[in-house]
């Protein structure tokens, strides 16, 4: 499974790099704060949600520590996706949330 560090993911934003991020914590969770631009599909509804995505992008998954996007990232390669996983999850993230 491909790796990004939360602040490489950073790095890219502030670049302009158009980046697919799907954060796959819970509502509550989301309600403290994320990354600006990234879909909220909590784990449990990815694979009822995944007509959403194309499978011609690149996805990037987030979650709290970086174990549920991982699971993610799983489920979703075994579908055929393309997929990144941002290692530390919101623990490491120092950026902007909204």
């Amino acid at each position: 499974m491909k790796q990004l560090s939360a602040k490489e993911v950073e790095t890219l934003l502030v670049e302009g790099q158009p980046l697919n991020l799907i954060d796959v914590r819970e509502v509550e969770e989301v309600e403290t704060g994320k990354i600006p631009g990234a879909i909220h599909i909590p784990l449990g509804l990815l694979e009822f949600r995944l007509h959403e995505l194309d499978k011609s992008q690149d996805y990037i998954m987030v979650c709290r520590s970086g174990a549920r996007s991982g699971r993610a990232c799983q489920f979703l390669e075994s579908h055929g996706f393309k997929v990144t996983n941002m290692t530390g999850g919101m623990l490491a993230w120092e950026g902007e949330t909204k």
